[in-house]
């Protein structure tokens, strides 16, 4: 099915004159159709405009390496021709003046922006319509819900979010796609509304990892990126990979705990260099450290929301900030310095890998209305601005997917994706020979 192509198949097709962008899109917005009424991905579709810009990509030449692709753009990124509402009935109907600089970027690369994809409220805990597209009953996680489920569901190949604890991860996870969360400073954030400053960084959600790859390069060397510059590399020898359990091990349910130690054991056999980490005590404050720092810089950015519109704030939006604006500088700072004494000794933490594999949950996506998952799994890694990427590994004991995440030093993040891409391959083999 067309609508099933990775955005790289789907480029190449394309720029093979083999496929319309025009075919796509329309492929793309029946899948929505079919499936929108259940999952609710979307909060803003536009279906004439989108089919304009296809028929136009069509009658043109080859602008970038996403020529003609479709993409979804969460709703807290700025779009000039659509509106941002950041999941707040406070900025319904927002209309920005110009694109943010990753959908700038994307749009000069050929990338058609399908629509905007929910957020929960501000990017952070209050959920939005979009549930699970493996079973609506459950959450797709937060706060990029609608990416991640538009992705996992098949309506668009490629879709931006954003994380600032795990509004990548986690939702990644539960859905069971590929989720990249970009080393802190890496891609530009400009055009996205801050959450807390020195926590929020850039992702991707996909169902390859090669997307992600071919994404990333634009968003880094812009449209004249070559797809085969902004390729997977294949590893020379196979990775080193650290078995990081983590202090909150034994918050995870059984199915993450099996996940990961399952995965261990694969990668093992496939030729990984494979050896527990166990990381230094220091390490177990940093959980509240990112929720000091996180609540701090969050009552800032959103003090004109809460002064003016309390109302229209949901409850925990509200007690959020009110914990914020009760946190005091020395409190502030000291989180921070933890941070910073942790990151200071992450190299040696490694203990010479290329990439740690941790859960990426605590376990299988909860019911809706329960919320939209814990976001333990992932703090620790935001505060210290580490690159991660979810990889799907399995299905837990109500038949959801559980994954995987693998965390690389800051500023590695194209080693992350090559080793992402081969343990991918490890799984994917291993797979094979178990239905054999």
């Amino acid at each position: 099915m067309i609508h099933e192509l990775s955005a790289s198949d789907a480029a190449a097709r394309i720029r093979a004159r083999t496929l319309t962008s025009t075919a796509l899109v329309e492929a793309c917005l029946d899948r929505i159709d079919a499936r929108e009424p259940e999952v609710g991905a979307w909060e803003h579709l536009d279906r004439d405009q989108a089919l304009g810009a296809a028929r136009e990509a069509d009658r043109s030449e080859p602008r970038g390496p996403l020529h003609g692709v479709p993409i979804g753009v969460k709703d807290i990124i700025d779009t000039a021709d659509m509106p941002t509402a950041l999941g707040s009935k406070i900025h319904a109907g927002r209309r920005p003046q110009q694109d943010a600089a990753c959908v700038a970027a994307a749009r000069a690369a050929g990338a058609i922006v399908l629509g905007k994809t929910v957020t929960t409220e501000f990017a952070y805990f209050t959920p939005g319509k979009t549930r699970n597209p493996h079973d609506v009953r459950r959450t797709p996680g937060g706060s990029s819900s609608g990416s991640a489920a538009a992705v996992a569901d098949d309506m668009v190949p490629l879709a931006l979010g954003s994380q600032t604890a795990a509004s990548v991860i986690r939702p990644a996870s539960f859905c069971g796609v590929f989720g990249y969360k970009a080393s802190f400073g890496a891609l530009s954030l400009s055009g996205i509304r801050p959450f807390a400053d020195s926590l929020d960084a850039l992702g991707i959600f996909a169902r390859s990892i090669a997307d992600i790859a071919l994404l990333r390069g634009v968003l880094i060397d812009g449209p004249g990126v070559s797809a085969d510059v902004a390729r997977i590399r294949p590893l020379p020898a196979p990775p080193r990979i650290g078995l990081c359990r983590t202090a909150q091990w034994m918050a995870a349910e059984p199915c993450a705990r099996d996940a990961l130690e399952a995965s261990g054991e694969i990668f093992r056999r496939a030729g990984a260099s494979l050896q527990d980490i166990e990381l230094p005590p220091g390490f177990v404050a940093l959980i509240d450290a990112q929720k000091t720092v996180m609540a701090y810089e969050a009552a800032r950015n959103y003090a004109g929301e809460a002064s003016r519109h309390p109302d229209l704030l949901s409850e925990a939006f509200r007690a959020l900030l009110d914990m914020g604006a009760r946190i005091g500088r020395e409190s502030y700072d000291d989180a921070k310095r933890a941070i910073a004494d942790a990151g200071a000794i992450l190299p040696a933490a490694f203990g010479g890998c290329d990439v740690l594999v941790t859960p990426a949950t605590i376990g299988e996506a909860p019911m809706a209305d329960a919320g939209t998952g814990d976001p333990l799994m992932s703090r620790m890694w935001t505060a210290l601005h580490l690159p991660a990427l979810a990889v799907p590994v399995t299905k837990g004991p109500h038949g959801m997917p559980v994954g995987v995440q693998l965390i690389a030093m800051r500023g590695a993040d194209a080693l992350l994706l090559d080793v992402g891409s081969w343990a991918h391959q490890a799984l994917l083999v291993d797979r094979h020979h178990q239905t054999k």
